[in-house]
């Protein structure tokens, strides 16, 4: 009875909040099964209360070294597809609320891609906004940190935007506690300023063993610098 009014209860905040419009699209409603696939693994996996949660979209779903490379921190992994915040703010509740955990990990990169779908900057800010409130109403004192959005071949052409997106995201984990953002651009750049190939597959967007490789070194960094 207490889960029932607890899903309603947030099903009424949700139609509230600036997320309420997306919640019946179709581009949304796409990744039910694969939430639902997160929460069979809730039920059947036993994960410690002190594991970092990884979770947005297929740069973390296709991290395969993942628990390799972020130990002895023990991890939880929850990335699905082409993840959005518009669609990961509406699915926050349910990716977050069945762990506890020592830290939260986010990366989501595909609000802004080049097309007429793109939201604005300002749009993706309130949107890790609204994440960032779930997650508070779920894991009030637990270290988040936000991955920068890396700079693509596939995306370069928007870069500007993004990088627009990825400084209000900075402004806003700069001014709450225990909320960090991880800056990684300029790893993946040349010494030409231009996105690093051989850190990137075939589509020119998601990371290569190499990539993977320098993601772990700066995330690592971060993790072992704040969760002291």
């Amino acid at each position: 009875m207490r889960k029932y009014l607890i899903l309603v209860i947030c099903f009424i905040l949700l139609s509230c909040s600036p997320v309420g419009k997306y919640q019946s699209l179709p581009e949304v409603r796409f990744w039910e099964k694969d939430i639902e696939k997160f929460e069979q693994l809730d039920k059947s996996e036993k994960y410690p209360d002190d594991a970092i949660l990884f979770a947005g979209s297929s740069s973390i779903r296709l991290w395969t070294s993942l628990e390799e490379d972020m130990a002895p921190y023990h991890v939880i992994q929850r990335g699905y597809g082409g993840a959005k915040l518009s669609d990961f703010a509406v699915y926050a509740q349910r990716i977050f609320n069945p762990h506890k955990c020592k830290a939260i990990v986010i990366f989501v990169a595909n609000d802004i891609t080049g097309t007429g779908q793109d939201k604005s900057p300002e749009e993706v800010a309130t949107l890790f906004r609204n994440v960032l409130r779930t997650i508070r109403k779920l894991h009030p004192a637990t270290p988040v940190f936000w991955i920068e959005i890396t700079p693509t071949v596939s995306r370069w052409k928007v870069w500007p935007e993004i990088q627009k997106a990825n400084s209000l995201i900075k402004k806003i984990c700069d001014n709450q506690k225990n909320i960090y953002f991880i800056s990684t651009y300029y790893a993946f750049l040349t010494e030409k300023g231009l996105p690093n190939d051989e850190l990137f597959r075939d589509d020119k967007l998601h990371l290569t063993e190499k990539g993977y490789a320098v993601w772990t070194e700066i995330i690592k960094k971060e993790l072992n610098q704040d969760l002291k």
